[in-house]
This record gives structure tokens, C-alpha cells and sequence, in this order.
């Protein structure tokens, strides 16, 4: 008797591409896909396809698990030394006036507004102002851990690492431990953009390079820190830019382990130098974050960013790789808002987020930056926990 074939072997099989009906038997039987097969899938597989092989990885690595956690942002500045084209949110060093700049008590009174509640993590990333150097950040982490040392911080992307570290002199090993030292507990993905020169010298010629920014990681990894990788997609790259960027990303995860979460990022043509450049599509978007997952076979976890994708596109990404959704944010960040996303006011309360994650039949599990699990409120009912204030 022949033994009959589950779901996703079906699909692969009633695939009339064999190329791609190669690739989908390559990740059923867990083989690593080539540089010219996730090009492939992009430009040749359907979305029904690609979406039904990124969703049995997803469930193959997490079941139906979706992470979330309790944070808020802290952008210390939004002017900026550098002129990104893509970029709606800095205001060039020259015109600072128009920018703002965030002092140590300031931030310090944004961490004690959260005294008491159940917040894990503070996220801190903003514009590369030369006056806010690598000694003002160690005193800051200082007085944040002083003040709250169960607070993870994960702070600064590998462009303002890399500005800090050369301001100051030194390597980035050296700038690494020390801040580690002061509190940096990780490492958020920002800056990377996309690696590939050709793409780099259009839209962020003046910032570290791929090599720079890889470097930073692989530092802070050898150093026992985690962080996140981002790649910022949907606009003048094309596919094989976006294969190489994230071919680049799984080398050094072979070699370090590092990473936590890949999370791609939306460009938004709202305010800046590139307006002109067309918004990829909802299609587009799945289809990318399915591709992530299958190319992306040594990362645990695929993120979407929620403020930057709306709400409802982000819950729809739980069906195409997906098994991250960020946190609670509580309007703590102006970074997409003000490059024309979805969320204005990106906040959202935990039972909000519970019943975003149940409505797409997952079950919500509250983590930790360093994804251990802290809460499943797959039985706990959201009407309850806006009741008794377990949402904060």
C-alpha cells in the first residue's frame, strides 16, 4: 500500500515548474536552497507556493506560536550627520533646529514613566548626532540599569555603533565590551538596508558599508551579544539584491549564531528623496517575507514589524512565514509614522496584540528579547486582562 502524501508534499507535487518542484522538495527534506533558487522563487513561483512552503517552516520550527513582547522605544535624536534618501525621519546636522535632541534626564524620565509596569525591554536607536557620543551613551545605560536592571536594553544600529567607535578611537571590539560593560545587552537589526553596492551608493552612500555593519555583528556575537538583521526592501533593488543581502546574513549566521530575528522592513516614499518610487504591493510583501523564511533556514525567527506594515498586513504575515509581531511599542516611535505607514500612533495594548495573534488562529506567547517565553495567553480571555489592567 502506498503510503498517502500530506499537504505540503501535494502542493509541491502538483507544481507544473520542476525547477520549482525541486526547490520545494529541497526544503521538505530540509536542504539548505541556493542563491539561484530563492532568485527563482521570486521571480518564477506563485504566491500560493511560496506561501504554503514558508508556512509549513513556520510551523515546522514554532507550530502555531506567534511572539510578542512589552517594550517601548527611545530615539534620542532625530538629526543626523547622515543624508539617507530613503530616510522621512532625520534632519541633516546642518539643520538641527528643525530636529530635536533628547538630553540623559529626558530619556531617564521616559524610563521611570514606565515604573511598575510589565514592560521587558527598552529599544534605543535614533540619527547619528556627533554631540551624543560614545561616553554620554555609557553614562545613559549606567543610570538606566542603576535605575532598573531587569530593563533589557537594546540599543544603537551598527551605523551609529560605527560613528561612535571612530569618534572615540576605538576598534570595534573595544567600543563593544564597553558599552556591554555600562548595560547594552543586544543589539537591534537597523542600518543594513541593502548590502549590495550598486544599491548602497543610491540610497545611503555616506554610511558604513555591508562589510562594516557585518563586522559590528559578528563583533557583538563573539562577544556574547545577540541582535537582529533588517533589510529594507520595495524600492530601486531588485531581486538578486535582495538574495545577495540576505545570503550575506546567513553566512555569518553559520559562523556566529548570533542573530535572533530577520526582519524585513517595508520602504515608505512618504517625505523623503525617493517619493518618486513606488510602494511595493500587499502581494509583493507576502511574497517577500515568504521567501525570507525559506532562505533564511539558519535564523529562529521571521519578524514583521507591525507600525511599519499596519496592524492587519502584519497579522496577515503569520500565514507566510511570519511567527513575530514585535511588541506593544506604546507610541513610542516616530521612525515609519513619519514616512506615511499605516500606524500614526503605533500602540498597541497587549490584549490588543492577543487578539490580533488569536484572530489569525495562533496562539500569542509573550517573550523576552532573547526569546524566552515569559507568558501563553492562548487560554486567557482579552476581555479579562483589559479588566484587571494586565494589558500595560
Amino acid at each position: 500500500m502506498i503510503a498517502e502524501k500530506n499537504p505540503i508534499e501535494q502542493i509541491i507535487a502538483a507544481e507544473k515548474n520542476k525547477s520549482l518542484q525541486s526547490i520545494g522538495e529541497k526544503i521538505f527534506n530540509k536542504e539548505r536552497i541556493t542563491e539561484e533558487d530563492g532568485l527563482l522563487l521570486f521571480e518564477k513561483a506563485g504566491l500560493p507556493y511560496v506561501g504554503a512552503l514558508a508556512n509549513y517552516i513556520r510551523e515546522r520550527l514554532h507550530g502555531n506560536k506567534t511572539y510578542f513582547n512589552r517594550n517601548f522605544h527611545i530615539e534620542p535624536t532625530n538629526v543626523c550627520v547622515f543624508s539617507c534618501a530613503f530616510c522621512a525621519y532625520s534632519r541633516l546636522y546642518a539643520h538641527r533646529e528643525e530636529g530635536w535632541e533628547l538630553s540623559a534626564d529626558q530619556m531617564m524620565h521616559i524610563i521611570e514613566s514606565y515604573d511598575g509596569k510589565p514592560v521587558t525591554e527598552v529599544h534605543i536607536v535614533g540619527g547619528v548626532h556627533p554631540k551624543l557620543n560614545l561616553q554620554f551613551f555609557i553614562t545613559l545605560m549606567k543610570r538606566i540599569k542603576a535605575h532598573r536592571p531587569d530593563l533589557h536594553i537594546k540599543g544603537y544600529t551598527a551605523v551609529e555603533l560605527d560613528y561612535m567607535f571612530r569618534k572615540a578611537k576605538v576598534s570595534n571590539e573595544e567600543g563593544l565590551k564597553i558599552l556591554h560593560e555600562a548595560g547594552l545587552d543586544s543589539l537591534p537589526g537597523g542600518g543594513a538596508e541593502i548590502f549590495h553596492p550598486e544599491i548602497r551608493e543610491q540610497i545611503c552612500a555616506d554610511k558604513v558599508d555591508a562589510d562594516g555593519w557585518l563586522k559590528i555583528h559578528e563583533t557583538a556575537h563573539k562577544l556574547g551579544m545577540h541582535s537582529n538583521a533588517t533589510m529594507l526592501y520595495g524600492h530601486v533593488e531588485k531581486f538578486r539584491h535582495r538574495i545577495d543581502h540576505m545570503e550575506r546574513l546567513r553566512r555569518l549566521q553559520d559562523e556566529t549564531g548570533g542573530f535572533k530575528t530577520f526582519i524585513p522592513l517595508k520602504f515608505r516614499n512618504k517625505d523623503n528623496d525617493m517619493s518618486h518610487v513606488a510602494e511595493s504591493t500587499v502581494v509583493e510583501d507576502m511574497k517577500l517575507y515568504a521567501v525570507a523564511r525559506l532562505y533564511m533556514d539558519n535564523f529562529p525567527h521571521l519578524k514583521a514589524y507591525w507600525p511599519m506594515l499596519g496592524r492587519q498586513n502584519a497579522q496577515l504575515t503569520l500565514s507566510f512565514g511570519v511567527n513575530d509581531l514585535d511588541g506593544t511599542i506604546d507610541d513610542s516611535t516616530k521612525i515609519y509614522s513619519m514616512a506615511g505607514s499605516e500606524e500614526q500612533h503605533p500602540s498597541l495594548t497587549t490584549a490588543q496584540l492577543v487578539s490580533l495573534i488569536k484572530q489569525a488562529k495562533r496562539e500569542p506567547i509573550e517573550r523576552d528579547t532573547l526569546y524566552n517565553e515569559i507568558k501563553n495567553y492562548k487560554d486567557i480571555d482579552e476581555v479579562e486582562m483589559e479588566t484587571n489592567a494586565l494589558y500595560n
